[in-house]
This record gives structure tokens, C-alpha cells and sequence, in this order.
């Protein structure tokens, strides 16, 4: 049993992948399939009330292969962001896929098997029990959508904290300090685990680096004119959603607001165990709650 390291993560990290898709997307000529991403409201959603809400969004990278369906296969990343839209502050809490916790309607087990029992609402939900706060949203892509929205902002910047390598996913692997991924090399640096000292949780702390990489690119773009826009109907063309395009406008300038400045990511501690002969994460469901509770009013984390 060992508990694993909390990444803390300041200045200019991300607030979510759904930002980014409702961005980033809106440069010309994507090739991206609708089937791959998925942005919809969970079941207590209600409508979003620019300069009155923190904004919850789970962000879920699907592990379908191709020809699954990508919202009832398993997720691979889970990251719960919170935007305040007052403040510009927002929080990000990733959550270990191995992570075994209570499904509403199935018992325990792996969280991200919820996206495989009853799609995104039912992830979100149970994210939602473990950290104590309901996200209004649940956005799930396809790897590839990934890759290609790194690759059409020109590549990403990352601090790596550690060289490591995967003989699966990056033989030659990345170097330890300041490197630049492509949209395939992001998603590598973003899904190995296995050669990470901190396995699960190491790599959820890498989707947040990956993250801030890809926020700090598009900021650099976001003051064009008619940027936000042209992103918006990108993702109603490209997307499957329930969202009105005047609630994606909203959504896409709530995350537009946000200050780098007033931004945390934590992940989920916990220690490694066994569960039926199959190695998963017990987490820290106390800290989980904590994390929980100091984001619900003004989502802000004190301390990871």
C-alpha cells in the first residue's frame, strides 16, 4: 500500500477540456467526426447564469477504440473543473480511473466503468458523490478529437516534472523540464501510467500539465475578434450536444474570464489495493469531500 503523490498546479493551468473544445475548435477546416465528442447537462443541471454561478464540468477522455460508442466504453481521464464566474477563479480536481467507488445502481466498482453502465450522466453522478459536488456538464471525446485540437493550435508547452517513457505509447519518451508535444505526443504524456511512480494518480496530475499546456496556448488567442464565436459554432457543428448555442456562448466566455492566476488542480490521494485479484486505487474519500467542500462556493481549493 502506498499513498500517492497531490499535484498542485498554479498559475495559468487549465480549467477544462470543454473550454478548450468551444475555443479551440474554431479554427477552419477541422476534420473531427461529430461522434467524436460529446458535450451534455447532467441530470440537475440548470441554465447558467453568467456573474451568479460556479460552473461544475466533468471533462472525460473516452477509452473507446474505433467503432465503440464513446459515452458507453470506459473513461481514461477525469478531471472536475470548477469555474467561478464571478471571480475568474477555478479549481481542478482529477480523479484516478482505477479510483473504486460506489456506482448508483451497479455497487462498486472502477469509477470510470460508470461511463460504461449508464454514459456520462451516470459518471457524473458518481464523480459527483465522491467529491461532493454535482457537475452542471459532462464533456467526453475521443483521443484523436484531442490530438487534432493540439495540433491545430500549433503544439503545446509543458514543464515535465520527470523523464519517463511507455514501449507502447512513447518508446523514445519525454524528457524531464520544458518540452513541446504535438497532438500525439499530448496524448501519450496525458495516458501513460504504468512507468509513473505515482501510476494513476501521476498520470492524472499529467493531464492537468497537458491541460495547462493547451490553456496557455489558446489564451494567446482568444482576444481575436470574433474568436469565441467562430469556436461556439465549431462545436455545434462538430459536436453532439444538448446545449443551445446561446448556452455554449455562455459556457465558452465563462471560461474565457478565468484568471491563471486564481486557478488550483488537486488530485484525489488515495493508496494502491486489491480488489477481487485486480489492482485498483482506494481513494482518499475524506480528502475527496474537502476538495468538495472548499470549491462548492467560490471554487477555490486552500491546499491540495
Amino acid at each position: 500500500m502506498r499513498t500517492a503523490r497531490i499535484a498542485r498546479l498554479g498559475l495559468r493551468a487549465v480549467a477544462s477540456l470543454v473550454v478548450l473544445a468551444a475555443v479551440a475548435v474554431g479554427l477552419p477546416q477541422s476534420s473531427v467526426a461529430p461522434t467524436d465528442a460529446v458535450l451534455v447537462k447532467a441530470a440537475e443541471a440548470r441554465g447558467l447564469d453568467i456573474g451568479k454561478d460556479v460552473v461544475w464540468i466533468l471533462a472525460v477522455g473516452s477509452d473507446a477504440r474505433p467503432g465503440e460508442d464513446m459515452t458507453r466504453t470506459r473513461g481514461d481521464a477525469l478531471q472536475l473543473v470548477g469555474i467561478n464566474t464571478r471571480t475568474g477563479a477555478a479549481s481542478a480536481v482529477g480523479v484516478p480511473r482505477d479510483a473504486w467507488v460506489p456506482i448508483p445502481g451497479h455497487g462498486s466498482n472502477r469509477v470510470n466503468a460508470a461511463l460504461y453502465f449508464g454514459g456520462p450522466r451516470l459518471l457524473g453522478q458518481t464523480v459527483g458523490n465522491l467529491v461532493g459536488v454535482q457537475p452542471h456538464y459532462v464533456f467526453v471525446t475521443r483521443f484523436p478529437f484531442f490530438e487534432d485540437l493540439v495540433d491545430r493550435i500549433g503544439g503545446i508547452t509543458v514543464r515535465n516534472p520527470r523523464p519517463f517513457s511507455d514501449v507502447n505509447l512513447k518508446d523514445d519518451g519525454f524528457e524531464q523540464g520544458k518540452i513541446h508535444l504535438n497532438g500525439y505526443d499530448a496524448m501519450a504524456f496525458a495516458r501513460i501510467r504504468k512507468t509513473l511512480p505515482g501510476g494513476d494518480f501521476d498520470r492524472s496530475a499529467n493531464q492537468q500539465i497537458v491541460l495547462r499546456g493547451i490553456q496557455q496556448k489558446v489564451r494567446q488567442q482568444q482576444h481575436k475578434p470574433g474568436f469565441i464565436a467562430r469556436g461556439v459554432l465549431e462545436v455545434i457543428k462538430k459536436t453532439s450536444t444538448d446545449l443551445a448555442p446561446s448556452e455554449l456562448f455562455r459556457l465558452a466566455q465563462a471560461v474565457a474570464a478565468v484568471d491563471p492566476g486564481k486557478v488550483t488542480t488537486c488530485v484525489v490521494p488515495g493508496a494502491i489495493g486489491n480488489v477481487g485479484g485486480a489492482s485498483v486505487v482506494l481513494p482518499n474519500t475524506a480528502t475527496a469531500r474537502r476538495y468538495g467542500d472548499e470549491m462548492r462556493k467560490d471554487a477555490t481549493i486552500q491546499r491540495c
